[in-house]
């Protein structure tokens, strides 16, 4: 088994309930009662599932050994007992970012959209896991699963966070993105 693999299954069983499923760009996703986080692979679609996404956690990319630290430092462990609010937000960048050298896309991901910068500013409360898509084959629909976890009275927070990265130079290159609001 690949511990770096996950399967998130949008369908009709899951520790998580959706809340709400909004197209942020491009095509949304079928609206689901419940997501289950499968550590691993699933090796078929299970009854009732409507979508299955998957991503592997990986390097990091894009950010200095500084900045690493200061993330490792103050991030939170996802799962937390109060952490009963999540996002999987799944997104696809266009053809032009993926065109773009490594490092023309990291001076855009940090030193223009300030994207590390942005994130430190809300942790501990909102903790966060990448998993990268494009890693697995051209079939995957997505690059980036995102998956996020905060307790309920850090809802505003994840708001905050979530629209101060959408306004940035970066966000220009995405082509979809979905929200998935959940809650356990």
């Amino acid at each position: 088994m690949n511990s770096r693999l996950f399967t998130f299954v949008g369908g009709k069983v899951g520790t998580w309930s959706v809340v709400q499923v909004e197209a942020v760009v491009g095509d949304s996703l079928p609206i689901t009662e419940r997501l289950d986080v499968v550590r691993g692979a699933v090796p078929a679609t299970p009854d009732g599932a409507k979508w299955v996404l998957r991503g592997v956690t990986s390097n990091v990319r894009y950010i200095t050994r500084a900045e690493q630290d200061f993330l490792v430092a103050k991030q939170a462990d996802l799962g937390r007992p109060q952490a009963t609010r999540a996002a999987l937000i799944p997104i696809k960048k266009n053809a032009t970012w993926w065109d773009l050298p490594q490092d023309e896309r990291r001076r855009i991901f940090e030193e223009s959209s300030h994207h590390v910068k942005t994130g430190l500013k809300y942790l501990p409360a909102i903790a966060r896991r990448l998993h990268h898509c494009r890693d697995l084959g051209e079939t995957e629909p997505f690059d980036f699963l995102t998956w996020f976890d905060y307790a309920p009275e850090h809802a505003q927070t994840f708001e905050e966070l979530v629209a101060e990265l959408r306004a940035t130079e970066e966000w220009k290159f995405v082509e979809r993105e979905v929200d998935i609001r959940l809650a356990r």
